[in-house]
């Protein structure tokens, strides 16, 4: 094969609803994706090389091994060669990547790419802790409200530098929630606007520094799972979806021997994905980035160059990042309406940009999207993942 032949490409993908799941573990969350998904991409469980799979659970399930529960939950993966996968946040995207690294090495032909998180069964006392598993707990360990007081404090600093950006946080915050309304898989589809996002209340009260409930993102069950290939392979099939780029940079751990405002490892990573891909953001049709907090996406603004530092702010304000405007960012409404189960995160980013470029994705969809952006982090971005897109079939 050529070297184009062994790039690996998504033939097919497979999504969960994302929200309070009557699904009892990662085992039934794995059954809800991995047949939908190979039938999806027209291949049997038997054309399957490898697997891997994604989920945090630090703590939101006594089962381990979760690899081994691919062997109950789809039929036919029984003696398929299998892998978990965690990177904090970015589990999802490290799974995916994992399985692109076995297609392009020829150990695999087809791979099989499954996240997936079980969150709400865990008391709400309990979660935060959790989730500082993607924190450096020798120092972080002990910040109130979990990762939601990490990105406070974030927020904070933020503040203290470039002014309050509190009313363009609520923009935010409420662009991705109308952009969920046409998310047949959010947890939340609801259009609460700029004035409740932005308004301190009963319902939305403060959760951590000036961050509000609306501010971030929710605790979600959920699944996503793709089908990856050599082009070769994917030559008989339906779909392909090419990656221009992909790339993954990491910072370091903690927070206080770095600019927490900065996110130079998710800057490193768009410059490399953006040079690999011999692209500007200006020939990206769409964006799908990691707004576990609407900080997050405010920096990531940043980060990707779309402004210069201290002026995120400005992306929002002036509506280039609206689904109507110049770059739409999170037109699935991104975590925040959608939902956060750790592990299916970085899946479900690579899942929606696929429907996008292959005009699928309904009443989220991005008129001619031809180039799509993906942008996953773990912890406060320490690990950071760039998939640059697009459609080849």
């Amino acid at each position: 094969m050529t070297h184009d032949q062994e790039d690996a490409v998504i033939v097919g993908w497979a999504h969960s609803p994302f929200g309070k799941l009557d699904a009892e573990d990662i085992e039934a969350l794995f059954a809800s994706v991995g047949t939908d998904a190979l039938a999806h991409a027209g291949v049997e469980a038997s054309d399957v090389d490898f697997v891997a799979v994604g989920v945090l659970n630090a703590g939101f399930s006594k089962q381990g091994f979760e690899a081994g529960l691919v062997s109950v939950a789809v039929p036919g993966l029984e003696n398929t060669p299998a892998v978990r996968v965690e990177n904090a946040c970015a589990t999802g995207s490290a799974a995916l990547y994992t399985a692109i690294d076995a297609i392009e090495a020829g150990r695999a032909r087809i791979a099989l790419v499954m996240g997936a998180e079980k969150m709400t069964a865990t008391p709400t006392s309990e979660v935060g802790d959790i989730l500082l598993a993607g924190a450096y707990r020798k120092e972080e360990d002990g910040i109130p409200a979990g990762f939601a007081g990490i990105f406070g404090q974030i927020a904070s600093s933020y503040f203290q530098k470039y002014g309050d950006k509190s009313e363009e946080l609520a923009m935010i915050a409420a662009k991705n929630h109308a952009n969920g309304l046409g998310n047949p898989f959010a947890h939340m589809r609801k259009d609460f606007g700029v004035d409740f996002c932005n308004t301190v209340s009963d319902k939305n009260p403060r959760v951590a520094g000036p961050l509000r409930r609306t501010d971030c993102s929710l605790v979600s069950d959920g699944a996503a799972a793709l089908v990856v290939t050599d082009r070769a392979t994917a030559q008989g099939l339906a779909r392909a979806i090419a990656f221009r780029a992909r790339a993954q940079q990491n910072d370091i751990f903690p927070l206080s021997r770095r600019d927490m405002t900065a996110f130079d490892g998710a800057r490193q990573a768009w410059k490399n994905a953006k040079e690999t891909a011999g692209i500007t953001l200006d020939d990206l049709a769409l964006v799908e980035t990691h707004d576990c907090f609407t900080m997050a996406e405010m920096i990531e603004y940043e980060a990707m160059g779309l402004t210069k530092p201290g002026e995120g702010w400005k992306a929002i304000r002036e509506g280039v990042t609206q689904k109507d405007g110049k770059l739409p960012v999170n037109p699935s409404g991104g975590l925040k309406a959608k939902g956060h189960p750790i592990g299916a995160t970085g899946v479900s980013m690579h899942v929606l940009a696929s429907m996008q470029l292959m005009g699928e994705a309904g009443d989220m969809q991005i008129a001619d999207a031809d180039l799509a952006g993906v942008f996953n982090m773990g912890g406060a971005a320490v690990t950071n993942y760039v998939s640059i897109m697009e459609r080849v079939k």
